[in-house]
């Protein structure tokens, strides 16, 4: 990291800390050549682990779109879809890793949308949880019940 002060490219990092709910990271650094004191700010990478080991960067696009279909032919609109890809990368950066597991994204879609439109939950699980009968179906539905009912107790 060059210092803005003499262009020496070494410095040490004195603070570092994590804002803006865990997308960028702050650190304080000091130039070992002047000793003058800078801050950066550097956007915090979230690569995601996919199921066949190849890792990528995080894509809140990729997320909507696969959400979306899910949400196909019901009235969800964008920012909601929008509001949803947020909240489910701040569950996963809360997690503290720049790692993280393509199976838990889909774990951390399932609430929130199951809160935005059940239908669209329904056909996601469908996918996400490899449902292979309307028993499948089914059981989902009576757990959701179940969930709504403790939620309204």
């Amino acid at each position: 990291m060059y210092c803005p002060f003499c262009h020496h490219q070494q410095s040490r990092v004195i603070d570092s800390r994590v804002i803006d709910a865990g997308t960028s990271i702050r650190r304080r650094r000091e130039c070992t050549e002047c000793s003058g004191r800078f801050t950066t700010i550097e956007k915090a990478v979230l690569r995601v682990v996919k199921r066949n080991g190849i890792s990528e960067d995080f894509s809140r696009e990729k997320l909507i779109r696969g959400v979306r279909r899910a949400c196909q032919g019901r009235d969800v609109s964008d920012d909601a879809l929008k509001k949803l890809a947020q909240e489910v990368e701040e569950t996963v950066r809360g997690k503290g890793s720049s790692l993280v597991h393509a199976n838990d994204i889909g774990l951390a879609v399932l609430e929130p949308l199951r809160k935005l439109d059940e239908v669209a939950y329904l056909r996601f699980a469908s996918v996400y949880k490899s449902f292979e009968s309307a028993k499948d179906f089914e059981a989902e539905i009576r757990a959701m019940r179940r969930h709504d009912h403790r939620d309204e107790v």
